[in-house]
């Protein structure tokens, strides 16, 4: 079973950053397509950064220019590196495969607020 640990939340200032760290217990080389969700209080969860085994990445609109995702196929770990935070920007971040994802981890609280 593979097991996901989120860590890095906090609570920051508006224009402040928060880098997010995702321990896989197994190999994420299998998975082509690794990803940061985020759930608000009372929305879905969404898709905000991807990036496949090769280091193509995929953001979305509002946080183009902002985030950064990586991998790290050999430490199996991924990456979000989250600058210029806006309040709306609050949320629950998870990581997880993208397509068939597996079970979900606890995720990490990220609160942007002054």
């Amino acid at each position: 079973q593979v097991l996901l640990v989120e860590s890095g939340g906090g609570l920051v200032q508006p224009g402040g950053s928060l880098r997010l760290s995702c321990a896989v217990s197994g190999s994420i080389f299998r998975f082509n397509n690794m990803g940061w969700y985020r759930q608000a209080p009372g929305k879905q969860r969404e898709l905000v950064a991807s990036i496949t085994k090769n280091g193509y990445t995929n953001y979305k609109d509002s946080v183009k220019g902002r985030f950064t995702i990586s991998r790290d196929n050999a430490k199996n770990t991924v990456t979000l590196q989250m600058n210029l935070l806006k309040p709306e920007d609050t949320a629950v971040y998870y990581c997880n495969s993208v397509g068939p994802t597996i079970d979900w981890g606890q995720g990490t609280q990220v609160t942007v607020s002054s």
